[in-house]
């Protein structure tokens, strides 16, 4: 038979368990906190809770849950004795309050659950307060909260009501699982099995598709040192474990998931891990892991490359950076380009569910806009390691332009002239996001090869590679505005090197269109072209510039600012918010990489002239990379044309899309070309924040120049060197 003292406890926990009823609404704990002049971290001292659990518990996210829950319902019983709320201002609470003897007025009604106050809105630059000794009890993340405003998203989509992604991070025991918005959730799971059940059955997180035939986006865990540590996983890899790019076998850590049952996928347990489940009929069961401490997030692309900010991050300024990314951008997958690849085809799915009228079932069908199969390759538009070229020339030949397409961007300088030294100054201007702007409205291949012959006529509706003689175009024969331009201080748009063409070579459609447009008659000997065409990458590039645009303006930076007023916003924004700063070098660095990633190479994956992975993809599109980079060239030249015609202005040298140009003045102001309203001169480069407007990357003297000329004995690329207190500045984007 039970004793008085066990029974008295059984009672104990039913009260407890009742006890959710007794507490007020949260906007009304927060007042009666506030009253008292009681501090969160107070609250959690006495409650011997965190910081943000009491947080969480006045803006209704999470509910406390027992013995903490009988605890904060007695606290607030006694503040409400001794603060009560005037009768007009009473909160509406889940059911009638409890009415202290203090209190005269009326009982106050019940309000309707849709009335209930919102929470206020996180500060996005608040950073939570160290945290007291956490409890050792976890609270389930679905648990009853109160009525609030939720964002569209979740709102549209409760699966995913606490965002796409969540830090583990560790601290005296208790692990936690800090999501977007200050959310901070107890995570019960005391292995990685745990950890991955708990996240697929109880953590609510993900990301809804960004179009009705995707998918949605796998849950993301970005695990800390401290998670590492409390699940037995290595603060590192080895170097043998680094090379293999994964944990090494027979790990207990790998025998535990084995043990549970889950999966891993082909890449093994490596700093992006994906831990799966078969699926349950359409829906995935599939947790990817972002290992920080393992490198996952490459400084080079995620953070300041020279003083790397991510390994001491706070977890909760961590969730916010990539929550905001995965929100303007998608959730991450890996490297930027990586993510920025799986944007493309998260924006055009190859791939649809169509109902077949005579049985009525649904099949998978493809979608006409999107890449939707691995087709043939040209030898022309293939690196050199690609086992189509196999026994096709001796292993160390370099290819000419009439055997390779080397459509690539500007890497060309030349001397300064006489009149040109006169000046004190050497001033650098950028294009923003340069390569997502030459994919806006381009439009590319989306099947195979069909190879012409016997001379085609060039038709720039055809997207593809062109093998043509340009060699006869000569721009000090253009005219643009009725002027012609000094051709020697130009460099050529048809080569990277600026070089004019010696004979026939390989160029994408936008190249030989150009040339087209310059008034010049082209004959192609022969091409490769893709007769189903379509602007495949235009939402990609929306969804990137909306994300660039918005960040930026999150900094200062807005579309609708004077030259110099951008000019001065520029120079203070990476002061503004550190954490939006990373976020554009991210943004940048996504659009840059997967124009990249359509032509992968193998990085000494496999043996030259054997296959390797990113060959299966159907997006190993070398023929889209080559129109996007061609574009880029021809039409950052097209302006240098125009600029030189207006105000007889010349660059000396171009390092991808960073234009040198001397100038009697230190600002970009002092060599852009304006009207005499105060405009840019229409076609020329324009200061401004949206991609394919310029920004100042940074200025030197031309003194400067000439020593460094002196030093190399030779004229070199000082595109890159020109920079401003910017160590991302000209690379590229």
């Amino acid at each position: 038979m039970s004793t008085e003292n066990e029974l008295f406890s059984a009672v104990d926990a039913l009260l407890e368990q009742v006890a959710k009823d007794d507490l007020p609404a949260p906007a009304e704990r927060k007042r009666l906190r506030e009253a008292a002049g009681l501090s969160q971290a107070q609250i959690a001292k006495a409650l011997d809770a965190r910081r943000e659990a009491v947080g969480n518990w006045e803006t209704g996210k999470t509910e406390p849950r027992p013995p903490k829950r009988a605890a904060y319902a007695r606290l607030l019983e006694g503040l409400a004795a001794r603060f009560p709320a005037p009768a007009s201002d009473a909160p509406a609470a889940p059911t009638a309050p409890t009415v202290p003897e203090a209190f005269t007025g009326p009982v106050p009604v019940p309000a309707p659950a849709a009335e209930a106050p919102a929470p206020p809105a996180p500060v996005a630059a608040a950073r939570p307060a160290p945290a007291a000794k956490p409890a050792t009890s976890s609270r389930r993340p679905g648990a009853k909260k109160a009525v609030a405003k939720k964002t569209t998203a979740a709102a549209a989509d409760p699966r995913f009501e606490n965002g796409p992604l969540a830090v583990i991070h560790c601290e005296d025991g208790q692990v936690s699982a800090y999501c977007v918005g200050g959310l901070v959730l107890d995570v019960p799971a005391k292995s990685i099995p745990a950890l991955v059940d708990w996240t697929l059955t109880e953590a609510r997180l993900g990301q809804a598709r960004l179009h009705r035939n995707g998918r949605d986006a796998d849950p993301i865990l970005v695990l800390t040192a401290s998670a590492l540590e409390r699940y037995g996983l290595p603060a590192a890899l080895s170097q043998e474990e680094q090379r293999a790019g994964r944990l090494a076998a027979g790990h207990k850590v790998l025998k535990q998931i084995e043990r549970a049952g889950l999966q891993l996928t082909q890449r093994g347990f490596g700093p992006w891990a994906r831990v799966y489940r078969d699926p349950e009929g359409s829906r995935r069961r599939c947790v990817q892991l972002c290992i920080l401490p393992w490198n996952a997030l490459d400084a080079r692309e995620w953070d300041k490359r020279d003083d790397p900010q991510l390994p001491t991050m706070h977890p909760a300024d961590l969730a916010r950076y990539l929550g905001l990314y995965a929100a303007r951008v998608t959730t991450p997958r890996g490297s930027t380009a990586t993510t920025g690849l799986e944007l493309m085809t998260a924006l055009r799915p190859p791939t649809r569910a169509e109902k077949d009228p005579a049985t009525g079932e649904f099949k998978r069908a493809l979608n006409d806009d999107a890449l939707t199969a691995v087709y043939d390759v040209v030898e022309c538009e293939v690196p050199d390691e690609h086992p189509v070229l196999k026994g096709k020339f001796a292993r160390h030949h370099l290819r000419t332009p009439a055997e390779m397409l080397m459509e690539e961007p500007y890497d060309w300088c030349r001397p300064l002239t006489d009149e040109e030294c006169a000046n004190p100054y050497l001033v650098v201007v950028d294009l923003n996001m340069s390569f997502a702007a030459a994919a806006n409205g381009l439009t590319v291949g989306l099947n195979g090869p069909t190879h012409l012959t016997g001379n085609p006529p060039f038709d720039p509706a055809l997207p593809g590679s062109w093998l043509v003689d340009l060699s006869h175009v000569d721009l000090s024969r253009v005219q643009v505005g009725g002027r012609t331009v000094d051709a020697d201080r130009l460099p050529s748009p048809f080569t990277p090197k600026g070089e004019r063409p010696e004979g026939p070579a390989w160029y994408a459609t936008p190249t030989v269109a150009y040339a087209v447009e310059l008034g010049f008659d082209v004959a192609p000997i022969e091409a490769y072209v893709r007769t189903q065409t379509g602007r495949y990458l235009d939402p990609w590039y929306k969804r990137l510039r909306d994300a660039y645009v918005a960040t930026m303006a999150d900094m200062g930076v807005t579309t609708d600012l004077s030259g110099q007023e951008f000019l001065e916003a520029m120079a203070r924004r990476k002061q503004v918010d550190p954490t939006m700063a990373l976020l554009e070098t991210a943004i940048k660095a996504t659009a840059k990489g997967a124009i990249g990633k359509l032509r992968q190479r193998s990085r000494g994956q496999v043996p030259y002239y054997e296959p390797y992975p990113a060959l299966n993809r159907e997006t190993w599109r070398p023929d889209i990379r080559a129109a996007v980079l061609a574009a880029q060239r021809v039409g950052l030249h097209r302006k240098l044309m125009k600029t030189a015609a207006a105000a007889d202005r010349y660059p000396v040298a171009i390092g991808t899309d960073a234009i040198v140009y001397p100038s009697p003045g230190p600002s970009p102001l002092d060599v852009l070309p304006y009207t005499p309203e105060g405009k840019p001169v229409p076609g020329t480069f324009r200061l401004g924040v949206s991609p394919g407007m310029v920004k100042h990357q940074g200025t030197q003297t031309v003194l400067w120049a000439e020593s460094q000329f002196e030093e190399r004995g030779e004229v070199f690329n000082i595109a890159n060197l020109i920079k401003t207190a910017d160590p991302t500045a000209g690379e590229g984007e």
